[in-house]
């Protein structure tokens, strides 16, 4: 924990901020090490408190060595105000799209001479540690193993969401503290829907299946897309997927660091317009990943990033959606190296006739 501090203190210095509050739970656990809701850090120079109930005090013992716990009884907020004021912070950076209106104004009330300013902190966890690629190579090959497994269960006349049952299960089995999101199982014409939910439709012979999900471990997700055909696939079947899939393998082939957002979602994309097929891919190509499923940078027309840095983590997911058809999807997630990128996700990727 204490390189992250050092980067959010070296932000807020940077901002000219006396402290900053942590309320997003995602960041409360990045920056703490406490996994637990109703909570909220504030981190100055010389001091670094965890404000809780008395529900997580002793989990905040335990979980968070860097922390002074102030426990609170009468209102987060209220006691955030009374810490504010006893640390003499006059300057105070928040996470402005965390923190609601009514806590801002709230706070604003308890706090007068002190000055609010909005800052963003997630960009501090695009850089994968060490710990957090191993336990997202972790929450992957947890992924792998489930997948394998729900490949006995996939057949016609199962329903999309006894097969996601089927699947959260066995990452359950496999170590997952829950699934990273809902489940996806699209098939048949419910294939052209990119985030299709499982439903209660029954599968039939000779429809695509995708199925995209992902396990969590230690906080940490995976995400990865499969498309497989149950029983044989039609001549045009295979060359959509050959399509996708020769996508998808080219992305893999670009993502490093130095290159930008834009530049592999265009090369992935122009890859599909050359098979006919680019009208058909709707969204962008891929997203980083960690204590959230979404996560910056995104591979993307609209991306920000201009060159991605080595232990960053991204998705690579190319797909094909075409209405009243059906649909597919490949999706890897990837650790990004100076060279060839390491692909975290390895199940087969061939197509699987069942």
């Amino acid at each position: 924990m204490s390189a992250r501090l050092e980067r959010l203190t070296k932000k807020f210095r940077a901002e000219n901020l006396d402290a900053v509050i942590i309320s997003k739970p995602e960041n409360v656990f990045y920056f703490s090490g406490f996994r637990g809701d109703s909570t909220i850090l504030l981190i100055g120079e010389n001091f670094r408190r965890l404000i809780t109930d008395s529900r997580y005090t002793e989990q905040a013992a335990l979980q968070t060595k860097d922390f002074e716990l102030v426990e609170q009884s009468d209102g987060l907020i209220k006691k955030l105000a009374e810490e504010i004021k006893n640390c003499g912070a006059k300057i105070l950076g928040f996470e402005g799209r965390v923190l609601t209106f009514d806590e801002y104004n709230r706070l604003k009330e308890n706090l007068s001479g002190v000055e609010l300013k909005s800052v963003e902190v997630d960009s501090l966890r695009q850089i994968k540690d060490a710990a957090e690629i191993s336990n997202i190579r972790r929450a992957c090959e947890i992924g792998d193993r489930a997948f394998a497994e729900t490949l006995n269960f996939i057949k016609a006349g199962v329903s999309e969401i006894d097969v996601a049952a089927a699947l959260e299960n066995f990452m359950r089995r496999f170590g997952s503290e829950k699934p990273a999101f809902d489940t996806i199982v699209a098939s048949g014409v419910r294939g052209s829907l990119p985030h299709g939910i499982a439903s209660e439709k029954i599968i039939s012979d000779g429809e695509f299946v995708t199925l995209d999900f992902g396990a969590k471990f230690n906080g940490y997700c995976s995400d990865m897309t499969r498309t497989v055909c149950v029983g044989k696939a039609s001549d045009r079947q295979r060359e959509v997927y050959g399509a996708v899939l020769s996508a998808q393998l080219h992305g893999l082939e670009i993502i490093k660091a130095g290159v930008s957002g834009k530049f592999v979602d265009a090369a992935v994309r122009e890859k599909l317009n050359r098979a006919g097929l680019g009208k058909y891919f709707t969204h962008a190509l891929g997203h980083s990943l960690g204590l959230e499923i979404h996560e910056e940078p995104r591979l993307s027309r609209l991306s920000t990033c201009e060159s991605l840095e080595a232990g960053m983590i991204v998705t690579d997911e190319p797909g094909v959606y075409i209405a009243g058809v059906g649909g597919l999807r490949i999706e890897d997630t990837v650790l990004v190296r100076r060279g060839a990128a390491e692909t975290l996700t390895n199940a087969p990727k061939n197509l699987i006739e069942l």
